[in-house]
Formats: C-alpha cells, structure tokens, sequence
C-alpha cells in the first residue's frame, strides 16, 4: 500500500487504514513500524494507539532502524518477519534509503511480503518504493530508491498542477511508469499486479510512448 500523505490523526487516511487492517494475515496481529525516515519513535506510539481505535487486538512495535547498524540486528529483523503488517512512516528520502537500501531489513522486510505481509508507506517512506526518487537534500535532483516497483517511479504529495519533479524522474532512461498519489490517497498493489485506489483523490498514471 503506498499512501500519498495525510494526516492520520484527523482521520484524513482512515478509509486507507481500515482497508490495512482488513487485510493483516488473521494469525498476526503486529505491526512493525519502521521510523527510519522520520527519526521519530513518538510516530510509533501514536500511530499504535490510532490502529488500536480500528482493532484492539492490535499491537503496534517501534522497529528502532535509524541508522546503518541498526538494519543489521537480529532482534530489529525478527520485529520485521514475525509482523502482519511493516508500515514505514513518512519524512525525508534520503534517510530511509541511507539506512535501508540493499540493508538485512530490506531483504527481510521482502521476505516477509512474499510470505503475506502487508507492506504500507506513507509520503515520503511510499516514494522510496520505485527505482528512483527525489534527493530531499538536492532539490530537483533524484536518486536510486528501493526499486520493488519495477521500471516506475513514484510521487507522493502530488499536485497536478505541478507535475514537474514526477516528469524529472520519468526522463530517467530506465523508468518507464510514474504514479503521482495526492495526500488523502493510496493505492494498494498486490502480488499478482492488480490494484485497487482508496481515498479521496485521484491517481495519475503517466507511460512512457
């Protein structure tokens, strides 16, 4: 699931979040959520305490990845596999991918999707999910992501009227797809490619000819 932004306290992702957890594998009801973008374990307790208003059964545990040693230890990759659901909060691109880039957790966080995981991002976390994003410390400028989303890029925040960071990144030779995600928006992708949209905006789609 990748989630153009919003705020989940005012409820502007609850459509979103119920259809999360609606989805969470029956038999786990954890929720791992990695603050590597933001820096923030407060983000852990109170997005714990929101999804607990959706299902009390849940647990939600603050997966302390904040820098590269972090992503290699044994008890942060066992949070990752044993969830039902891995939400990687929002902030900024580049200290996700510094810290989780080709990481254990980043592997292990792959295992745990093809073994039924739900994998949700918000903003910033949900950028990082195609071949390449935007370098928040350079403005303008891109550089690789996670590339689980095959030859696409990704934009979230997006703003129609200014497409201009999303066409940046489609000019890059090897990307054939953007998906530009409005705040308040999400769309959820699952193993056998197909997607549903959630939320109150729309998505764009742009292809290359």
């Amino acid at each position: 699931m990748l989630i153009g932004g919003g705020e989940f306290s005012f409820g502007e992702t609850r459509e979103v979040d119920e259809f999360l957890v609606r989805n969470i594998p029956s038999d786990r009801k954890t929720i791992a959520f990695l603050p590597t973008a933001s820096g923030s374990a407060e983000y852990a307790i109170h997005l714990g305490n929101y999804f607990k208003e959706i299902n009390a059964s849940l647990e939600t545990i603050n997966v302390p990845i904040y820098r590269g040693r972090d992503s290699r230890r044994l008890k942060n990759l066992n949070h990752i596999l044993s969830a039902g659901m891995i939400y990687v909060g929002g902030g900024v691109t580049n200290n996700l991918l510094d810290t989780l880039r080709e990481s254990p957790a980043e592997i292990a966080m792959r295992d745990a999707a093809a073994n039924g995981v739900v994998i949700a991002a918000i903003g910033a976390g949900a950028a990082c999910f195609g071949v390449h994003t935007r370098d928040m410390h350079t403005p303008a400028s891109a550089r690789p992501a996670l590339g689980w989303l095959a030859e696409t890029v990704v934009e979230t925040a997006f703003d129609p009227q200014n497409d201009a960071m999303l066409r940046r990144l489609m000019s890059l030779q090897d990307v054939s797809l953007g998906i530009g995600i409005p705040p308040k928006t999400a769309i959820a992708i699952r193993s056998d490619g197909s997607t549903t949209i959630l939320g109150a905006g729309s998505i764009a789609v742009f292809r290359k000819p």
